[in-house]
């Protein structure tokens, strides 16, 4: 578990598909700078929390939760990409509690999580060209842009550029 001023990153639990469906999952405007297709009924949500926890037990992933409510309000996620390199494999807020400085709060605990407990010295993040809040949330972190990929978003044939951060630890 990670904690900030205002969140918790914690692994899954059943009863989080509710609030995951209804802040994130089923938003488009969450899913617009991401790789995951929207969640369309409260069924499809209670599978893909299963999926989560399932999913978590191996990996470095999280639900983030407003602390003063509990309410689970996104997600993120780290993967080692080479010794002492870690990279985010997907950090997203609910509509709702985006421009409020909650991301910062998430990234800041990953690159403290990173440093004090994987012994990281540098993390990647990325993000699309056009997310200008992400990419200003990195500026403002002081990463240092690092590569430009093209990609093809595979739901809609959409083809975008990913940016790379770099961060040294």
């Amino acid at each position: 578990m990670l904690e900030t001023t205002d969140l918790i990153l914690d692994k899954a639990k059943y009863s989080d598909w509710e609030g995951m469906y209804r802040n994130v999952w089923s938003r488009p405007e969450s899913a617009r700078h991401m790789l995951w297709n929207l969640t369309t009924s409260e069924e499809d949500a209670r599978i893909r929390i299963q999926k989560t926890i399932e999913y978590q037990k191996n990996h470095e992933c999280f639900i983030v939760y407003e602390k003063k409510s509990g309410t689970p309000i996104g997600f993120a996620g780290i993967v080692q990409i080479s010794p002492n390199v870690y990279e985010d494999t997907g950090i997203c807020l609910g509509p709702d509690y985006v421009g409020k400085g909650l991301g910062k709060q998430v990234v800041r605990a990953l690159l403290q999580y990173c440093r004090e407990s994987l012994d990281a010295t540098e993390f990647i993040y990325s993000s699309r060209k056009e997310n200008e809040a992400s990419i200003g949330l990195a500026r403002s972190l002081g990463f240092t842009c690092i590569d430009s990929k093209p990609k093809t978003d595979a739901r809609n044939g959409y083809q975008y550029n990913v940016l790379e951060f770099s961060l040294k630890l």
